[in-house]
């Protein structure tokens, strides 16, 4: 048996502009998680495409248990035994999970001349795997009907059922409870009892203690070096990935000194009865202000109201000292409000257009030239601006959103919004998904707007992020605000005591 499971040696990747791999090596041993980080930007997931299949390596070997391998796309992959858990899944949610997990290679029964999909023995070979897996789903049932960590489930025994010597699963928790995370935790272990390698790709350093046995780091397409988990503190991974000495989480926040209120919520109320009900907060002039909350807490749905992505059944938003009237995100933008959503991908980016169309598309009213005509050389000017002033790793504005790591990505969301310059900017969960990296430059970028008078709302899972960046922290528990902490004390204990006072 060969040392290694997987080896990937000298893999060179270059798109237009850029060069994302510069001979990066990779060995995975048997029955063993292997965690690969870096930050965003940094080639993890285009090493892993490579892998797969989905890009075509411009140099270097592949080799599968000593045996070189040449991988020609996804289904060459997966038939020799890799298979990869996609960070943003792609199901087809209509179909069943049999379907789903058979799609492209459905049993066949043969009348005559005529083939067909034999349902019966594809339905009974996918409640098979899914057993296999420990989680025995309906194999009849649509796949949109269950959860996302349900779905990567179901992929995982997709995995399974080809008799996968690797599976790569990119950043799996990142949409995913803590319930949810245990149940995938405990099918990666039983994949590595069985002498399964799994690659695991994730920037939350108390998973890769809990589940990984050896890291790979990698910074700007180049490889760091290879540890055992055990060798190697946080602080030293941080300080690899990064390439500097990170000695502060979050960076320092001046508390605010004005007692101006910038926005004022009375007593709102959502047409959903389960929704959130009676909240009332205010927002200062300056100020970060925090909403902590278990998964359900309604944090969303009142933020989305507020923008006017949903509609209220009563009560009142104030801006600067007047009422305002919001029943769609035009009216919000138009009373300087803007929103990052959550969801980056379904609802923040727009994947097929460019950097400069994602940046200007909430502003172009201001950069109108001759009636409908826009002003293209001041829009440009704006999108260079914003690049350089968030420090956006991209070859050219004209290069597609969906190309951009996650960290990246989100750093053009906050530049769309900076162009549009709200008084007061939501933030839903703004550094989900992204390194600790990226994390610390968005989270000046949120102080550096605080100090010039905005307002800033952050909703956060992580109460490590609330404390360490918000002046006050609103807690939320069952649509209702159950109180307000601040200075010594905003600690974890009080903030969860907070998020489980149900009325």
């Amino acid at each position: 048996m060969a040392e290694y499971r997987l080896e990937m040696k000298g893999v060179s990747k270059s798109f237009p502009g850029v060069k994302a791999l510069d001979k990066i090596h990779l060995k995975v041993r048997p029955g063993t998680v292997h965690a690969l980080m870096g930050e965003n930007g940094a080639g993890k997931s285009t090493l892993m495409k490579c892998l797969f299949g989905i890009y075509k390596m411009d140099e270097g070997e592949i080799y599968l248990d000593g045996e070189k391998m040449s991988i020609l796309n996804p289904d060459d992959a997966l038939h020799k035994g890799l298979a990869m858990v996609h960070q943003e899944l792609q199901p087809i949610p209509d179909r069943t999970i049999a379907e789903n997990m058979y799609l492209g290679r459905y049993p066949l029964i043969s009348y005559g001349p005529i083939k067909v999909i034999n349902h019966k023995k594809m339905n009974e070979e996918a409640a098979k795997w899914l057993e296999n897996v420990r989680m025995p789903y309906d194999p009849k049932a649509k796949l949109g009907s269950l959860s996302i960590a349900q779905m990567q489930s179901v992929e995982i025994a997709k995995a399974v059922s080809m008799s996968a010597k690797v599976v790569i699963l990119d950043e799996p928790t990142s949409s995913l409870t803590d319930n949810e995370v245990e149940a995938l935790f405990r099918i990666v272990r039983d994949l590595k009892s069985r002498g399964v390698s799994l690659i695991y790709i994730s920037h939350k350093m108390a998973e890769i203690r809990e589940i990984a046995d050896d890291i790979t780091i990698m910074r700007d397409g180049t490889y760091v070096g290879t540890w055992e988990v055990k060798d190697i503190s946080d602080d030293e991974i941080v300080r690899q990935m990064v390439g500097r000495e990170l000695t502060n989480v979050y960076p320092p926040k001046e508390l605010s000194n004005s007692d101006e209120v910038l926005l004022e919520v009375k007593d709102l109320c959502s047409i959903f009865d389960r929704s959130f009900q009676h909240v009332s907060f205010k927002l200062k002039r300056g100020e970060i202000l925090g909403f902590g909350g278990l998964v359900g807490a309604q944090r969303t749905e009142l933020m989305e109201a507020i923008f006017g992505m949903r509609h209220v059944k009563s009560g009142e938003v104030i801006m600067n000292g007047k009422p305002i009237h919001v029943t769609r995100p035009r009216d919000a933008i138009r009373d300087g409000i803007g929103m990052i959503t959550e969801d980056r991908r379904g609802t923040g980016i727009l994947g097929c257009l460019s950097i400069a169309d994602n940046v200007s598309i909430s502003s172009l009213n201001n950069y109108l030239k001759v009636g409908p005509m826009l002003d293209v050389g001041k829009i440009e000017n704006l999108v260079k601006d914003n690049v350089a002033k968030l420090s956006i790793k991209t070859p050219s504005s004209k290069t597609l959103i969906q190309s951009l790591s996650g960290g990246n990505q989100q750093k053009v969301i906050i530049a769309r919004w900076l162009a549009n310059n709200p008084d007061v900017l939501i933030m839903d969960e703004p550094t989900r998904g992204i390194d600790v990296g990226a994390k610390y430059e968005i989270y000046q970028i949120m102080i550096s707007l605080a100090k010039q008078g905005k307002g800033i709302i952050m909703i956060s899972s992580e109460m490590p992020e609330l404390i360490g960046v918000s002046h006050r922290i609103e807690v939320m528990c069952d649509g209702k605000i159950t109180g307000e902490v601040s200075g010594e004390e905003a600690t974890q204990e009080n903030i969860m005591g907070l998020a489980t006072k149900f009325n």
